[in-house]
């Protein structure tokens, strides 16, 4: 017989009514997508805390209130900041780095929790806090932005094996501490239905893991202008890497014959990775660097494609923001797209390391003018369906409330894939 007392513990902390106010607080290292969140919750007062790694100059601009942001930035700031100084040829003292910035940021949240129905905490960074408010009688929220940490890095192991590449692979501390993340939390978030599968793979019960994709700024990404038809470009963006998949792309580039070609990569490309460029032939690209929102509109609207090659990802935003700038794209299998988009609707689903099936599709969008016309409107089309960064917030924070045990209408136990949206 479960009793009253049992009930409440189950449900989280007893509340007046269920009409009141969740209470959330969040732990992210950096900003990522918990800030759209944030905004969300703290726009309804419903958030008690933000936590970050970053220092509170960096994170103003996130439209946060200050009395509501905790930061711990004693490493993380530093960290940031070497790694753009070079850091990254060190990998042995970025791997214990990392590990410090984590687990420090964890145990300063759990140190300091304020009472609250729900820890929302990024992955790697929320056991011991998760644990406090779990002892209070609330919630523990895993959101992992990617796939179980062993897909992960069995996926990245792989590919440098693949391409010769010396890696240190995933700190193993940071996986075991992950693990027991994903045994300790009431429940873990993903972005994508290939995040939810690689969980189900390594055992992780369905009734445990709920899909919520990303959103894209509908406000701040949409068209300017358009594509020069004289000539055909390909974009990528984001951080240039093996994990991000460019030598398939830069195979497929090479594959695509199209006499007017370029190929636009904005980002930064990754210590590891300049070796792997030097085997191909980079007369056609052009290496935009870091661009701010504005520039990576334009960007978006004016190439005839972005292409998403990743191998792992969680559900790469740029896909979202290039289709509310009637941009196509084709992405791997392992990019969350197809909880974005249409294989042949709005852009292409491609398997992983097929440079052939890239090549493929580029080719069907330059000899098919009318088919990218078409799937550039089925892409704002799409956008404008499926909302933007608001709708996240609202799809997490029903979540939470069923959770909680504070929805009415909520089911003792939650079906799996109860959040199917996609934003």
């Amino acid at each position: 017989m479960v009793t009253t007392t049992e009930r409440q513990n189950s449900m989280g902390p007893e509340r007046p009514s269920e009409s009141q106010p969740l209470r959330v607080t969040q732990i992210c290292l950096g900003i990522f997508h918990h800030f759209h969140l944030a905004r969300y919750l703290a726009a309804r007062g419903e958030l008690t805390a933000v936590y970050s790694g970053y220092p509170w100059s960096r994170l103003k601009r996130e439209g946060v209130a200050r009395e509501i942001v905790r930061t711990y930035p004693y490493l993380q700031a530093p960290f940031m900041a070497a790694m753009r100084f070079g850091l990254g040829s060190f990998p042995r003292t970025v791997r214990q780095w990392e590990w410090q910035a984590r687990s420090t940021l964890d145990r300063y949240a759990a140190r300091t929790l304020p009472e609250c129905d729900a820890v929302v905490a990024l992955s790697g960074m929320g056991l011991e806090a998760g644990k406090r408010v779990q002892s209070r009688g609330g919630k523990y929220v895993c959101d992992r932005g990617s796939t179980h940490i062993r897909t992960q890095a069995a996926l990245l192991q792989e590919e440098y094996d693949r391409w010769g590449v010396p890696w240190l692979g995933i700190d193993p501390r940071i996986i075991e501490r992950e693990e027991a993340e994903y045994a300790t939390a009431d429940l873990i978030t993903v972005p994508s239905e290939f995040n939810v599968q690689s969980f189900v793979a390594h055992g992780i019960s369905p009734q445990k893991i709920r899909k919520i994709p990303y959103g894209a700024n509908v406000a701040r990404f949409q068209p300017r202008g358009g594509p020069d038809p004289n000539k055909f470009v390909v974009l990528f963006v984001g951080h240039l890497s093996l994990h991000k998949g460019i030598p398939y792309l830069l195979q497929a580039f090479e594959k695509f014959a199209h006499p007017r070609r370029e190929l636009w990569l904005a980002g930064t490309p990754q210590a590891h990775i300049q070796q792997v460029l030097k085997q191909f032939d980079l007369s056609r690209a052009r290496f935009l660097g870091q661009l701010n929102h504005d520039e990576l509109a334009e960007r978006y609207s004016r190439a005839q494609a972005l292409v998403l090659p990743s191998v792992e990802e969680g559900l790469a935003v740029v896909q979202g923001e290039a289709l509310a700038c009637g941009c196509p794209v084709i992405a791997t299998d392992n990019t969350g797209g197809s909880d974005l988009f249409t294989d042949g609707r709005e852009g292409f689903i491609v398997p992983i390391r097929d440079p052939d099936a890239i090549a493929q599709r580029l080719t069907q969008l330059a000899e098919d003018p009318t088919l990218r016309e078409q799937m550039s409107a089925a892409a704002l089309a799409r956008v404008k369906a499926i909302g933007g960064w608001h709708e996240y917030g609202a799809s997490y924070r029903s979540c939470l409330e069923q959770l909680s045990g504070m929805s009415s209408t909520a089911p003792a136990t939650l079906p799996p894939q109860v959040v199917t949206s996609v934003h």
